[in-house]
């Protein structure tokens, strides 16, 4: 696929696809994956992004990361492109990465740094290190401080650099960075609560975890953004948001931001009929008290006249 080409499907909406595992946890159910994706297909999806933050990357081991995106490219063929997640060490983020364009992935989302101590001129030499390994494209993932806007404006100089996912809730830094660094599509990272505000400030497309679930709602939200009915697109929004909220809560138990993230998106995938299972440590599954919030922020969605 062109690069272009690429970037065409990166002006819409990214589907953060989550890994269905077995009840035990112990193992990756493929066909219940290639199921959940025919949905998103069916519906309109044009670009999926397997082993993400919401695909649970970091409880994945690398040959269960292959395998799902083997699984991923074998399910929608020609119909959507597929922007893997690699992260980790340079070396595995290597590895992967030509793993990936043997399996026939499109391009590369490097996940966000995850290191105890960093530099940012390392920073720097992880993400060209990868960038200049592979002829795939390449989605930068700035989630917060270490990926700096220098950092971007240099990466962006790169071909086969094709987008930012910019997951960082920051829109005067955003809009400093979308308006100065060309050649780039700029996706809000922040999903659907914040699609009007990034969307105005240059945001082409957005990533979703719910529009797994509802992707009608999410892809009538895009079309809302492109056609600049901000009326429409902020009466969607305002039906997502509840479910939004619910995801970015600690859980309970917890104080840790955004506990509730992923087993969220996998119960509305329950609700859906679709296979969303159990998640892996160090996540844990909803309460029974936000399950119930779950199904009835879901039910009215589902129910909304959008």
């Amino acid at each position: 696929m062109s690069y272009e080409s690429l970037k065409e499907d990166l002006r819409g909406v990214a589907f953060t696809n989550p890994t269905p595992f077995t009840e035990d946890g112990e193992s990756v159910r493929h066909e219940a994956m290639r199921e959940n994706l025919e949905a998103i297909v069916d519906a309109g999806g044009r670009l999926i992004i397997p082993c993400g933050n919401t695909g649970e990357y970091y409880s994945l081991t690398n040959e269960e990361r292959v395998a799902v995106v083997e699984t991923t490219v074998e399910a929608v063929g020609d119909s959507a492109s597929v922007v893997a997640g690699v992260g980790g060490s340079t070396k595995t983020a290597l590895d992967l990465s030509e793993r990936y364009e043997q399996a026939g992935a499109d391009a590369l989302l490097v996940m966000h740094p995850v290191h105890t101590y960093m530099h940012e001129r390392g920073v720097e030499e992880y993400y060209r290190r990868i960038i200049e390994a592979t002829d795939l494209g390449v989605v930068l993932y700035k989630r917060g401080p270490e990926l700096t806007h220098d950092h971007l404006a240099s990466l962006a100089d790169y071909d086969n650099v094709v987008a930012v996912k910019y997951a960082d809730n920051d829109v005067k830094a955003f809009s400093s960075a979308a308006s100065s660094i060309d050649g780039v599509v700029w996706s809000n990272g922040i999903a659907e609560r914040f699609g009007p505000s990034f969307a105005v400030e240059g945001a082409e497309g957005y990533t979703t975890g719910i529009g797994n679930f509802v992707p009608e709602a999410t892809l009538a939200l895009m079309e809302a953004l492109r056609e600049e009915d901000w009326e429409r697109a902020r009466e969607i929004r305002d039906v997502l948001r509840p479910y939004e909220d619910l995801r970015e809560e600690p859980g309970e138990g917890s104080t840790i931001s955004a506990g509730n993230n992923v087993p969220a998106v996998k119960f509305g995938m329950e609700l859906a009929d679709l296979h969303g299972g159990p998640v892996r440590e160090p996540l844990v599954d909803l309460s029974e008290a936000d399950r119930e919030r779950a199904r009835e922020y879901y039910d009215r969605i589902v129910t909304a006249d959008l």
